[in-house]
C-alpha cells in the first residue's frame, strides 16, 4: 500500500506541474481516505470520480447528483478542485468553453489508473458475479420469446451483410475442408499441452459434421487402431463448460467458461474460416474487426473532433448474445449452421448452481464467442439505422456508411444521428448498452483502449499489478517495467524516477530499445552499452530476461499423435520450438534471469 501511495503522489505532482496548480491538499485528502478505507479507495471509489468526470464532459455540466462520497465546495467537488476549476465553471458547474486538455487528461489519469488492477475481490463480490451470470441467462431466455417478432429485418439484413461470406464457409464445411487446431489454454476435461492430441472423447453431435476419423487422426488406420479406447458421447453425456472466475479488478471478477477439448478443437477450425473470409470481403472488413483495433480508435478520434460519430460500449456483451440470434444469422446456410451448432456447448457447470442449460450462444472462452458477437451486433445496428430511415436498407446504404459504422468486440462506432435508435434496438434484442461508457453528446470519445477529447489523445496509463518489493515478485516486476516505460513515454518524470529506484534495487535495469530481449528502461537518450560482443560485433548490457518453463508433455512415444500434430501445423516453416513434442502448454511458472543481451 505504501508503494502505491508513493506512486500516486509522484503522478499527482507531475500532473500538478503540468497543469500549473498545487496538489498538496489533494494528496493529504487522498492519504486520509486510503488510511480509512484501504486499497478499495484507489481501485473502486476514486474511479467513480473519473467516471463522473467523463459524464460531466458528455453532458456539459456537473451537479450534486455526481461525485457521490466526495465533499463539495460551491459548484464543484473539493478534491482536485484546482484541476476542476480549469475544466468547469465553479459557480454553476458548466463546462468551460475552452477547458484545459491537460487537466482533463490529468484528472482521468490520477483517478482511473488504479481501476483495473488485477486483484482478487472478496468472496461476496464473487458470489454476486455468479448470481449476475445466472440472472443474465434468465434474461436471455425471456428475450428469446419476443425475438420472433423481430426476426424478419434481422435475417434480411444479416443475409445482405454476410451471404457471400457464409456461402463460402458453408461450401468449405460441406466439402470437409475444416482444419482444427488446439490452443495452449485449459480445457474442461483437464487435458493440457500435447495431451490434447491424445483425446479419447468425441461428442456424437461433432461426429455428424466433423468425423473423429478425419479430425483427430492423420489416417483411417490410426483411427481404427485407437477405436476400442475411444468414447463417443451422446448429448446427455457431454461435458459442460466449466464456469470459473479469474481476477479482473477489486470490484468484480471476470467470468469465463472453459470449453471441453473436442469443442474448442473444432471451434478453432471455424474461427479460422470466419476470420479469413471476412478479411477478404471488401465491405465486411471495414465494418467489423477481430485483431486490429486501430480503425476503431481513429474513428473515435474523428468523432471527438466532429461530433458526428458516437462510441458505444456493451455490457455483458458475450453473455447476452443468444443462440437464437446466431441461428437466425445462419439459417440459410445448413452446413455452416450445423457446424456451429455441433461445436457449441449447450450446458455449463456454474459454481453454486450446478449444471444449467444455456440459452446464450457462448460465454467468453469459446473461440466462436468473439466473431459471432461482432456479427450479431453489426446486424442489429443496421436494424436500428433502418428504423430511423423508415425504409428497407439497401447495399448502397451500407456502402455509404463505411467509415462511420464499425464493431470491434463490444466497442461500437455509429453516426450520432442514429444513436438513440441503435441503443433502443440493441436493447430490444436483449443486448445491453453501458450508457456510462457510451459517448455522443460532448467532445469525449473512447474506443478500444484509446480516449480522445476534441481530437486530443487523453488516454491513460493503467497500473495492473502491485509494486514489487522482492526479486521473486516476477509478474509484478514485469508489469512494473511496462508501467515505468508507459509513464516515461507519457511524460510523468517524477513517477518514472521513483519506479527506476524501485526496479534498480531488484534487477539490473539498463536503458534499452523497446525490442531488446532484456527488461530495461526506454529512454529518448538512447540505450546503454556495457560490453562489446567480439564474435558478433554488437553491444551488450546486463539485464533481466524473462524465462518461461513449459510443462513436460511428451508425444515422443506417441507416433500417431505426433504425426497428427505435424499435419495440423500451419505454414511451410518448421516448428519454432524444436522441443515441442516434449514440452507444451501454458508455462508452469515465469522467472527472470540476469544475462548479457543486446540492448536493441
Amino acid at each position: 500500500m505504501k508503494s502505491l501511495m508513493l506512486l500516486f503522489s509522484k503522478v499527482l505532482y507531475d500532473i500538478g506541474d503540468r497543469c500549473h496548480t498545487s496538489a498538496s491538499l489533494d494528496l493529504k485528502k487522498v492519504q486520509a481516505r486510503v488510511e480509512h478505507e484501504g486499497l478499495s479507495f484507489l481501485t473502486i471509489t476514486l474511479p467513480t470520480f473519473g467516471k463522473d468526470l467523463e459524464k460531466g464532459l458528455e453532458q456539459g455540466y456537473v451537479d450534486r447528483s455526481m461525485f457521490q462520497g466526495f465533499t463539495w465546495a460551491s459548484g464543484l467537488p473539493q478534491l482536485f478542485g484546482g484541476f476542476l476549476d480549469q475544466v468547469f465553471n465553479r459557480s454553476d458547474g458548466r463546462l468551460l468553453e475552452n477547458p484545459s486538455i491537460d487537466c482533463i487528461h490529468g484528472l482521468r489519469q490520477i483517478t482511473l489508473m488504479w481501476a483495473k488492477m488485477e486483484l482478487s475481490c472478496t468472496p461476496e463480490r464473487e458470489r454476486d458475479a455468479i448470481v449476475r451470470y445466472i440472472e443474465c441467462e434468465k434474461e436471455v431466455k425471456s428475450h428469446d420469446v419476443s425475438f420472433d417478432t423481430q426476426k424478419v429485418a434481422f435475417e434480411r439484413l444479416g443475409a445482405m451483410l454476410f451471404a457471400p461470406v457464409f456461402a463460402s464457409i458453408d461450401r468449405e464445411i460441406y466439402d470437409g475442408r475444416s482444419l482444427p487446431k488446439h490452443g495452449p489454454g485449459s480445457t474442461a476435461d483437464r487435458l493440457r499441452g500435447n495431451a490434447k492430441y491424445l483425446q479419447t472423447e468425441w461428442p456424437t453431435r461433432l461426429e455428424k459434421m466433423f468425423p473423429a476419423s478425419e479430425s483427430i487422426f492423420h489416417s483411417y488406420s490410426a483411427y481404427l487402431a485407437k477405436y476400442s479406447s475411444f468414447t463417443f458421447l451422446e448429448p446427455g453425456e457431454e461435458r459442460p463448460v466449466k464456469v470459473v472466475l479469474v481476477p479482473k479488478t477489486l470490484k468484480t471478477p471476470r467470468i469465463i467458461a472453459i470449453e471441453p477439448t473436442a469443442m474448442q478443437y473444432m471451434q478453432q477450425a471455424l474461427l479460422e474460416m470466419i476470420v479469413e473470409h471476412v478479411d477478404r470481403d471488401d465491405i465486411l472488413r471495414q465494418l467489423i474487426g477481430w485483431q486490429d483495433q486501430v480503425p476503431n480508435q481513429v474513428l473515435a478520434m474523428i468523432g471527438s473532433q466532429t461530433g458526428e460519430l458516437a462510441t458505444l460500449d456493451m455490457s455483458e456483451a458475450s453473455d447476452r448474445v443468444s443462440n437464437q440470434h446466431v441461428r437466425s444469422l445462419l439459417h440459410r446456410f445448413p452446413s455452416f449452421m450445423e457446424g456451429v451448432d455441433a461445436t457449441r456447448s449447450r450446458k455449463a457447470d456454474v459454481p453454486g448452481f450446478g449444471v444449467i442449460r444455456l440459452a446464450k450462444f457462448a460465454s467468453m472462452g469459446s473461440a466462436l464467442c468473439f466473431p459471432f458477437e461482432a456479427m450479431v451486433f453489426i446486424t442489429v445496428i443496421f436494424v436500428g439505422i433502418e428504423r430511423v430511415l423508415n425504409r428497407p436498407l439497401t447495399k448502397k446504404d451500407i456502402v455509404s456508411l463505411l467509415g462511420k459504422v464499425r464493431v470491434f468486440g463490444d466497442d461500437i462506432i455509429v453516426p450520432k444521428e442514429y444513436v438513440e435508435s441503435v441503443i433502443n434496438t440493441l436493447q430490444d434484442f436483449g443486448l445491453k448498452v453501458n450508457v456510462g461508457k457510451s459517448f455522443w453528446k460532448g467532445k469525449f470519445r473512447e474506443s478500444c483502449g484509446k480516449d480522445y477529447y476534441d481530437g486530443n489523445d487523453v488516454s491513460i496509463v493503467r497500473v495492473r499489478q502491485l509494486i514489487p518489493s522482492k526479486r521473486t515478485h516476477v509478474q509484478e516486476i514485469i508489469s512494473t517495467v511496462s508501467l515505468r516505460n508507459q509513464l516515461y513515454l507519457a511524460g510523468y518524470w517524477s513517477a518514472v524516477r521513483y519506479l527506476d529506484d524501485v526496479l534498480e534495487n531488484l534487477i539490473p535495469f539498463p536503458a534499452v530499445h523497446s525490442e531488446s530481449p532484456g527488461l530495461g528502461k526506454i529512454s529518448f537518450l538512447g540505450y546503454s552499452v556495457e560490453r562489446w560482443d567480439r564474435d558478433l560485433h554488437h553491444p551488450l548490457v546486463k539485464a533481466a530476461v524473462v524465462k518461461v518453463k513449459l510443462p513436460k508433455s511428451s508425444l515422443l512415444d506417441e507416433g500417431d499423435a505426433a504425426l497428427t500434430k505435424w499435419f495440423l501445423k500451419r505454414g511451410d516453416l518448421p516448428f519454432a520450438d524444436r522441443d515441442h513434442l516434449e514440452y507444451a502448454g501454458r508455462p508452469m511458472r515465469v522467472d527472470i534471469k540476469h544475462r548479457w543481451v543486446r540492448p536493441f
